[in-house]
Order: C-alpha cells, then sequence, then structure tokens
C-alpha cells in the first residue's frame, strides 16, 4: 500500500515523495495538453489539483492550498465548456482593452486583500495553522492570478498564457524558497509549456481567423 508521504525516488539526493510525483507527473502532461488546446487536460488537471491542495498545506502555502478548491471546480466548469466550444467551434477569444485594465486592478485589490487574511490565519485558527504563512503576499498573488488565469482559460481567451507566464515565475522562486524543488522544476516546465501555450494559441488564433473570414467571403 502506497503511503503517499513516503519517498518515491531520490533524483540527484532530493527525496520525491509519492504525492509529489503524481502531481508533478499530471500536472505536466495537463498543461502539455491545454497548450495544444485538448479536452483531456481538464480530468488530467483534476488529478494534480487534488494532491497539490495537501502539498500545499503541508508547506503552509495556505493561499495555494486554498486555490485547489476553486481550481477543481472550475476545472469542471472549463471541461464543459471546452466540450461545447469546441463542438460549436467558437473561436478562441482576445480580452478588450477595458476588461484588461479591469482584470489588472482587481489582481492587485484582491492580492493585496487576500495576502493580509493570508498573514493572520495562525492568530484566527490556531488549531488548524499552527505555523504562519509563507511569503503570504507573494502566495496570494500566485493564487489570485491563478484564478484569473484559469477562469480565462476556461472561457479560451488567449491572454490567460500571458498571466500563467508570470504566474510560473514567481512560483519557481517561491518553491525554491520552500525547499519543494521537484514541484519548482515542475513550475520551471510550466513556464516553458506556458511559452509554447501562447505560441500555439496565436497560431490557433490566426487560422481561425483566416477561416472565418473565408467563410464570410464564400457566404
Amino acid at each position: 500500500m502506497i503511503h503517499w508521504f513516503d519517498v518515491a525516488w531520490n533524483p540527484l539526493g532530493y527525496p520525491v515523495t509519492w504525492i509529489e510525483f503524481i502531481s508533478v507527473f499530471s500536472g505536466i502532461v495537463a498543461v502539455y495538453l491545454a497548450a495544444k488546446e485538448k479536452i483531456f487536460t481538464w480530468p488530467l488537471g483534476l488529478i494534480n489539483i487534488t494532491t497539490a491542495f495537501f502539498i500545499y498545506y503541508h508547506v503552509q502555502l495556505y493561499s495555494d492550498m486554498f486555490l485547489q478548491i476553486y481550481f477543481f471546480g472550475i476545472s469542471l466548469y472549463g471541461w464543459w465548456i471546452w466540450k461545447n466550444e469546441q463542438k460549436e467551434k467558437i473561436p478562441l477569444k482576445w480580452l478588450s482593452l477595458q476588461q484588461k485594465y479591469y482584470l489588472i486592478i482587481l489582481l492587485t485589490i484582491v492580492s493585496l486583500l487576500t495576502g493580509y487574511l493570508i498573514s493572520q490565519l495562525h492568530e484566527y485558527f490556531p488549531s488548524i495553522f499552527e505555523k504562519p504563512a509563507a511569503y503570504p503576499y507573494s502566495d496570494s498573488l500566485v493564487a489570485i492570478a491563478s484564478i484569473f488565469a484559469n477562469t480565462l482559460m476556461a472561457r479560451r481567451y488567449i491572454e490567460s498564457w500571458v498571466l500563467w507566464i508570470v504566474i510560473d515565475i514567481i512560483c519557481v522562486y517561491l518553491y525554491f524558497q520552500k525547499d519543494i524543488l521537484f514541484i519548482a522544476l515542475e513550475f520551471l516546465v510550466f513556464l516553458l509549456l506556458a511559452i509554447l501555450g501562447w505560441v500555439n494559441w496565436l497560431q490557433l488564433k490566426k487560422k481561425q481567423d483566416l477561416s472565418l473570414q473565408m467563410n464570410h467571403r464564400l457566404g
């Protein structure tokens, strides 16, 4: 029987637990499938989300832990949206300039408020959160930005990949600092895949626009 926090293997002397290994593997494959706009990204992502919840609790990254609850719900939503929009051949979309401004302002305000609340969790609920949160403001920025990015991806907005690139850069630093090196390397791979996703979706958008123009002319 597998004990999730037992060591699965030791690459270069770093002990990787079973739960960390499964989380990293499922996460990398899910992001790759998202970059290719494959719908199986969503059910596979649910495995990554469930395992990540317990990992983040273990290392006191509470904002990231709570984030996984949202991710679980939005992944079910994204799965449903992609199934219907791909079937109806609804093209990828861009945010308007006004939407981008609102996004930046809302992201800043909510991240600051969340960071403050997370920094006080050990005071409010000492029996549950015995240790203070690590990097509460940076962690909260990652959490809130991830909510926005995942929601935009579920709605098939191209800017979701720009947010993921920024998020992954921050996460690589945070997780190296928290000494969860395998997760940090996972997010380094995520960063590369996010760049790939951005490029792929740009290409898909151009093809979709050309197809729509051709259909309009023929119509």
